[in-house]
């Protein structure tokens, strides 16, 4: 199932579907390794490493996050549906220039609002490496609470990291 990401619109930023003329853009942070240290993704090698990204997206919403001051298209991120328990989970990436800047809560929190309003989930999950705990800060700020320690494994299993998973429950 190919899910199509509506444009959505925050305070700074507006949300909008990537595409692949995005590649040289997206290779900007998707190829730098502080922002990669604690991805399951290697880090890209080329903006052929990001079209290919670019290629594969289906089964999410994925957004890339354009930011208004400027137009710069500074990160990504995405919702997806869990086929094991239904719920929905978030991911998200922003240029090392645009840390610490509250763009990362601002942005999820209009992800997570969308899917809220369109799917009216039961759960929405998120986790991320002990050792980066300032993404826990985003998930706290969107309404999401710490629930369980965890682990995961980069894509080429390589990498394992701790976790600290974090959920919203519809009601609680």
């Amino acid at each position: 199932m190919i899910l199509t990401a509506p444009v959505l619109e925050t305070r700074r930023c507006i949300l909008r579907p990537l595409t692949l003329e995005d590649a040289e853009a997206v290779f900007q942070w998707a190829g730098d390794e502080r922002v990669n240290t604690f991805m399951p993704y290697n880090a890209h090698r080329s903006p052929d490493d990001s079209r290919a990204w670019l290629k594969s997206l289906e089964n999410e919403y994925q957004w890339g996050f354009v930011r208004k001051s400027d137009g710069l298209l500074m990160g990504s991120g995405g919702m997806r549906l869990r086929p094991d328990d239904g719920s929905w989970s978030f991911g998200y990436n922003l240029r090392y220039d645009c840390w610490n800047k509250g763009y990362a809560t601002e942005v999820t929190g209009k992800m997570i609002e969308f899917i809220r309003e369109k799917h009216d989930p039961e759960r929405i999950t998120a986790e991320h490496a002990v050792d980066n705990p300032a993404s826990g800060r985003v998930m706290e700020k969107c309404g999401l609470s710490f629930a369980s320690f965890g682990e995961y494994s980069s894509f080429d299993g390589t990498r394992t990291f701790r976790s600290k998973k974090y959920e919203w429950k519809r009601g609680g």
